[in-house]
C-alpha cells in the first residue's frame, strides 16, 4: 500500500482565468525605464551589467558578468526581460538582429524600415535625341513611313501628285541617313535592304509615269550594285520597259539575261519570262524563234494562253496539220477552275491574246468562230456533227444562265430528224422541269419519246413528271423501261429507289440504293438515302453505319451530324449524341431543333447557366416566340440568378402583355421576393384570364350558333324569330358581363385568394428534390410548435 498513491483531487477547469499578470500590461510601457533603455540601445539589446555590486563578495570575489554570471535586471514593474534566464529554461532567441530598429530612433519617430517616408522616386531620365545612334532611328522611320505612303498613293490612282514626289523624298531622306552614319563612323552599318527598297520603289514610280529613262537609270543602280542580291531579277523590268518603248532586240536581250540568272527551281517564273520573248518573237515578225518558245512551254507547262499563240504563230506559217495537233493539246489542258464556273463569262481582264485584243473583242471572236466553225460543219458532209455542235451551244448558255438563248436554240431542232429531235427534247424538257412548269416539260417528254423511244432521258424526264403528281406506280414503270434500255443510268436507279421509298416498299427500295452504291462508292445522297431507309425500318445501328461512312464523305454536313446524334439519343447514348449535336450547331448555329436539344441537355444536367445561350440564341432565331424567352427567364431563375430573372419576366411582359405564364411567374417571383409589385401583377393576371376566358366563350358560342344554324337551316320563319330573340338575349348577357368589368385604368379588387390562380408549370419541367439532411427524425418537440409566429416578427 506504500506504492499506491491516491489521485489529487481535480482542479477546478476554469481556475485562472481571471488572474492579471502585469507584465503584460502595455499602457506603463512608456514609464518603464528598463524597456526605454532597451528600445534606445542598438539593435534592441539591453546593455552588459559591468558594475559590481558592493558588499556581495563571495569567496573574495565580486559577483561579476561573465559566463553566465551575470545578474539580470528586474524593470520596474516586474516584467521579465527579454533573453532572461525563467524556471531553470532559456528562451530561445528569434532574430540576429532587430527589425528595423536603430539607436538614432527616438520617441515618437515613425518605424519606416523600407524608407517610404522619403516621398516618391524622381522621375525616369528622359531618352536623348541628340545621340547619334537616336538621330539614325529616327531617319530610319520617317524613310520607311514615305515608302509605304507612296506605295498606298500609287495604289489610290495618285501617281504624279502624291506617289512619285514621295518616292523621291523618301530618296533623299536615305542618303542623308548614309551621310549621318558616315559622319558617326559606322558607315560599315548601312542598312543595304533600307536603300534597296528606296531605289526599287522610286523605279517602280517613274515607270509608273511613263518616266522610262529615269527609270532604267534607277534600275541601273540597283543591278550593277553586287552588294544586293538577286538584283539580276529586276532585268525582267528594265525588259518590259524597252518592250513598251518597242525596242524588242534589247527586251529580248534583257529577257534572256534575266532567264540565265534565274535557277531551275524557280520553274512559274521561268515560264513567265519565256512567254514574254515568245511575245516579243511575234511582235518582231519572227514566228519561228516564237514557236521554239511556245512548244518548249507546252512541253515543260501548257497553258491556255501559250496553247492561242501557238496555234496563231501556226497559222502564220501555214502550217495546217500542226495546227490540228497544237488544237488537240490545247483541248486537253486543264483549265484549273470549277466545272460550274469555266462557262460564266469573263469579266475580268483576260491574257489569252494580250497584247492584241482585249477582253470584249475575245469574247466576241470566240462566239464568232464557233458560230463560224458549225456553218462550215453544216455545209459539208458531216451534217450530223453540226447538229451535236448546235446541241453543246445550247447547253453552253445553259450553263453561263441564258437559259431564253438556250430554249431558242434547242426548238430550232423541233423539225428536225427523230435523233436530234429527241435529244433537244429531252433538254427542253428538263429545263421546263427546274422551271416548274410540268405541263410543258410533260410536252416536251412525250415529243421526246415519240423521237425516240429507247432514249433512257426522255423516259426518266417522263417519270418525273408523274412522279410530281404522285402517281408513283406509273412513274416507276418509266423508270424501270429507262433501265431496261440502259442498264448504266444511275439517275433512273435513283428515281425508282425514292419512288419504292414512297410507296412504302422499304426492302425494293434499298436493293436499288444498294445497287446503285456499288456503282457510285462516294455519292453522299446514296449513303443518305440507305441510312434514312435503315432508320425506318427499325435498325439504327446500321443507319448510324451509314451515317459514318458519310461524314467520312462530308464531314462538316451539319444535318448529318444532327442525324446522328438524333440516333445516339434515342438508343440512350447521350454522351455522344451531344458530341455529334455540338459539331451539328458548330457549323449550323441557326437549327432550332439542335438549338432546342442542346439547351434541354444543359438542363438535365443542372448547367442552367450554359442552356442559356442556346435559348438566347432560338429567341434572336424566332424572335415571335414567347417560349423561348420563357426558358431563358426559367434558367436564370433555376441557376440562382432570381434578379435577372425578375428582370427577364418583365421584359417578356412588356412585349408579350397578355402572355398568362409570364404573369404568373411574375406574381410568384414578387411574392417570394416580398416585392410591392405583386398586386399590379395579380391585377394585370386576373384580368387577362378574364379577357381570355371572354375570348373562349365566344368562340365557344360562334361554333355552336354555326352548328345550330345548319341544323335549323329550312325551319319555318317564327324557329327563326325565336332563334334571334335567343341570340339577342345571349349577346345582351355577353354585353352585360363586358360592362361588369372594370376599364384598362380601373383597379381589380381581390376580394378572395381564389380568384387568383398564381400556379404555373415550369417548362423546364420540375427541379431536382433537395437530399435530405438528416437519416431520422428528431424526437425532441418543438418549444415554438404552437405558438403563432406575429406580424412583427416576420420579415418586411
Amino acid at each position: 500500500m506504500e506504492h499506491v498513491h491516491l489521485a489529487a483531487e481535480e482542479d477546478d477547469l476554469y481556475s485562472g482565468y481571471n488572474d492579471y499578470n502585469p507584465t503584460f500590461d502595455s499602457e506603463e510601457l512608456d514609464n518603464d525605464a528598463g524597456f526605454q533603455q532597451a528600445v534606445r540601445t542598438s539593435h534592441g539589446r539591453r546593455p552588459p551589467m559591468t558594475a559590481k555590486f558592493p558588499g556581495t563578495a563571495i569567496g573574495g570575489r565580486a559577483l561579476g558578468t561573465s559566463f553566465g554570471s551575470r545578474m539580470p535586471m528586474a524593470s520596474s514593474m516586474g516584467r521579465p526581460m527579454t533573453g532572461a534566464v525563467q524556471d531553470g529554461a532559456a528562451r530561445p532567441m528569434t532574430a540576429v538582429r532587430a527589425a528595423g530598429y536603430s539607436s538614432a530612433m527616438t520617441r515618437g519617430s515613425t518605424f519606416d524600415p523600407l524608407g517610404q517616408s522619403k516621398g516618391p522616386a524622381p522621375p525616369l531620365e528622359g531618352k536623348s535625341e541628340d545621340t547619334p545612334d537616336e538621330k539614325v532611328k529616327i531617319l530610319e522611320k520617317k524613310v520607311n513611313d514615305l515608302i509605304e505612303e507612296s506605295c498606298l498613293a500609287h495604289g489610290h490612282g495618285d501617281l504624279q501628285l502624291v506617289s512619285l514626289p514621295l518616292a523621291k523624298e523618301a530618296g533623299r531622306k536615305e542618303r542623308a541617313l548614309v551621310r549621318q552614319r558616315e559622319q558617326s563612323g559606322n558607315a560599315d552599318h548601312i542598312n543595304l535592304d533600307l536603300t534597296y527598297s528606296v531605289l526599287f520603289n522610286l523605279a517602280t514610280q517613274y515607270a509608273n509615269n511613263d518616266m522610262y529613262a529615269e527609270a532604267l537609270n534607277t534600275y541601273q543602280v540597283i543591278v550593277k550594285n553586287k552588294m544586293f542580291s538577286n538584283a539580276g531579277r529586276l532585268k525582267v523590268n528594265m525588259a518590259n520597259i524597252h518592250f513598251k518603248q518597242k525596242n524588242y532586240p534589247k527586251a529580248i536581250k534583257l529577257y534572256r539575261m534575266a532567264l540565265d540568272q534565274i535557277s531551275n527551281s524557280h520553274k512559274e517564273m521561268r515560264i513567265k519570262i519565256m512567254q514574254n520573248i515568245g511575245v516579243v518573237f511575234i511582235r518582231m515578225g519572227q514566228y519561228s524563234d516564237a514557236i521554239t518558245s511556245f512548244e518548249h512551254i507546252m512541253s515543260e507547262c501548257p497553258n491556255i494562253k501559250t496553247g492561242f499563240n501557238l496555234i496563231l504563230c501556226y497559222y502564220a506559217i501555214g502550217d495546217r496539220e500542226r495546227m490540228k495537233k497544237a488544237f488537240q493539246k490545247l483541248i486537253c489542258v486543264p483549265l484549273g477552275i470549277d466545272e460550274e464556273d469555266k462557262y460564266i463569262p469573263p469579266n475580268v481582264s483576260t491574257s489569252i491574246l494580250h497584247p492584241h485584243y482585249p477582253p470584249r473583242q475575245v469574247m466576241v471572236i470566240l462566239c464568232g468562230c464557233f458560230c463560224r466553225c458549225v456553218d462550215m460543219v453544216k455545209s459539208s458532209q458531216y451534217v450530223e456533227l453540226a447538229n451535236d455542235l448546235e446541241i453543246n451551244k445550247a447547253i453552253t448558255y445553259l450553263r453561263q444562265r441564258d437559259f431564253n438563248q438556250a430554249v431558242e436554240t434547242l426548238k430550232t431542232f423541233e423539225k428536225k430528224d427523230s435523233r436530234v429531235k429527241s435529244a433537244a427534247a429531252t433538254n427542253l424538257s428538263f429545263l421546263y422541269f427546274l422551271e416548274k412548269d410540268y405541263d410543258q416539260a410533260d410536252r416536251y417528254a412525250d415529243l421526246a419519246m415519240t423521237a425516240d423511244r429507247y432514249n433512257p432521258a426522255a423516259l426518266i424526264n417522263k417519270g418525273n413528271t408523274v412522279f410530281v403528281k404522285k402517281d408513283y406506280e406509273k412513274a416507276a414503270e418509266f423508270y424501270k423501261e429507262a433501265l431496261r434500255n440502259d442498264s448504266s443510268c444511275t439517275e433512273a436507279l435513283y428515281n425508282l429507289g425514292l419512288t419504292y421509298k414512297r410507296l412504302g416498299r422499304l426492302e425494293e427500295s434499298l436493293d436499288c440504293f444498294l445497287k446503285l452504291h456499288a456503282i457510285l462508292r462516294n455519292s453522299a445522297q446514296v449513303m443518305w438515302q440507305l441510312a434514312s431507309l435503315f432508320e425506318m425500318l427499325e435498325d439504327p445501328h446500321q443507319a448510324i453505319e451509314w451515317l459514318m461512312q458519310l461524314i467520312t464523305v462530308t464531314p462538316t454536313d451539319p444535318q448529318v451530324l444532327a442525324k446522328l446524334g438524333e440516333l445516339y439519343d434515342s438508343e440512350g447514348d447521350k454522351s455522344q449524341a451531344f458530341q455529334y449535336y455540338q459539331e451539328s450547331f458548330r457549323y449550323f448555329p441557326s437549327n432550332i431543333d439542335v438549338i432546342e436539344w442542346l439547351g434541354a441537355y444543359y438542363i438535365d444536367t443542372q448547367f442552367c447557366e450554359k442552356a442559356i445561350q442556346y435559348f438566347e440564341r432560338a429567341t434572336l432565331i424566332q424572335p415571335t416566340q414567347v417560349k423561348w424567352q420563357l426558358m431563358v427567364a426559367s434558367c436564370y431563375r433555376r441557376s440562382g440568378n432570381y434578379q435577372k430573372a425578375l428582370e427577364t419576366y418583365k421584359d417578356i411582359h412588356r412585349k408579350f402583355p397578355e402572355n398568362v405564364e409570364c404573369l404568373r411567374f411574375l406574381v410568384r417571383l414578387c411574392t417570394d421576393m416580398g416585392m410591392k409589385e405583386v398586386q399590379d401583377y395579380a391585377t394585370k393576371l386576373k384580368k387577362v384570364e378574364k379577357m381570355k376566358e371572354i375570348r373562349e366563350q365566344r368562340v365557344k358560342s360562334a361554333r355552336e350558333g354555326s352548328a345550330r344554324g345548319t341544323r335549323r337551316e329550312g325551319s319555318a320563319s317564327s324557329d327563326s324569330g325565336h332563334s334571334s330573340h335567343g341570340t339577342s338575349a345571349k349577346g345582351e348577357r355577353l354585353s352585360a358581363k363586358m360592362r361588369a368589368l372594370p376599364g384598362s385604368n380601373e383597379p381589380y379588387e381581390a376580394s378572395s385568394q381564389r380568384d387568383i390562380d398564381a400556379s404555373y408549370v415550369d417548362p423546364l419541367g420540375a427541379p431536382m428534390e433537395r437530399p435530405k439532411t438528416a437519416a431520422k427524425k428528431r424526437n425532441e418537440e418543438d418549444e415554438f410548435a404552437d405558438e403563432e409566429l406575429g406580424d412583427d416578427l416576420l420579415p418586411e
